[in-house]
């Protein structure tokens, strides 16, 4: 199957061992050097509306991806390589 990019934003990501919906996928990775894909991002859900930022995003390497089917992707929540990522905004980030 070929997937373009606007594709893996319409399925929604699960996870294999307890059956939770993770989320969409609204990022990718890429390692430019080997044009590969490195890993999937999952941005985290606004708290407030989004007025008091976000939760931690979800990043998944393509090495836990079991599955990618017509409507899901299936990832294996298993291992130690999904972390997630923290945003964190100061103000002297913001004034650059």
């Amino acid at each position: 199957m070929i997937c373009n990019f606007s594709d893996l934003r319409n399925k929604e990501v699960v996870s294999v061992q307890t059956g939770l919906k993770l989320g969409y996928v609204d990022d990718v990775e890429i390692n430019t050097a080997e044009a590969s894909v490195v890993s999937l991002i999952i941005y985290g859900r606004p708290r407030g509306f989004g007025v008091f930022g976000r939760d931690d995003d979800l990043v998944i390497k393509c090495s836990n991806i079991e599955l990618v089917g017509e409507d899901t992707i299936l990832v294996n929540t298993s291992d130690s390589s999904i972390f997630t990522k923290s945003r964190t905004f100061t103000v002297e980030n913001l004034l650059k």
